[in-house]
């Protein structure tokens, strides 16, 4: 099957070797976003505005490859303090409706650019 690179300015622009997204058929392998402003591309303030970005991010580039966060089926959350966690979930509650996605939320030592949450996504479009 072919593979159709994902790419859209409404989101960071990769900073390393990986496209923003990449189409195989109809599922969307959506790379890690952290709390980048796509403008600027420096890291927002604070974990709750990283937590608003890194989702706005998400969907940009979600709505770019013609689908939207009510099509991720699998999102992967990394978060260097797991305390953060209950305001990931707050904060995921204004992003996604139920049914939710399959989650898993892993703490790490360390992200990009020192920034405090990544999360990357797993979309299916269409059937």
């Amino acid at each position: 099957m072919a593979k159709t690179i994902i790419a859209t300015p409404n989101a960071p622009a990769a900073i390393g070797t990986y496209s923003q997204a990449v189409r195989v058929g109809d599922t969307v392998y959506l790379s890690g976003q952290i709390g980048l402003d796509p403008a600027s591309m420096q890291l927002v303030d604070g974990i709750d505005a990283q937590i608003v970005r890194v989702f706005e991010n998400l969907k940009a580039v979600a709505e770019a490859a013609g689908g939207s966060l009510a099509d991720v089926v699998k999102l992967n959350v990394f978060l260097t303090d797991l305390g953060n966690f209950a305001r990931v979930n707050e904060t995921m509650a204004r992003y996604f409706a139920e049914p939710f996605p399959a989650r898993a939320a892993v703490g790490v030592s360390a992200l990009p650019r020192g920034a405090l949450v990544e999360a990357d996504a797993v979309m299916h479009l269409g059937g």
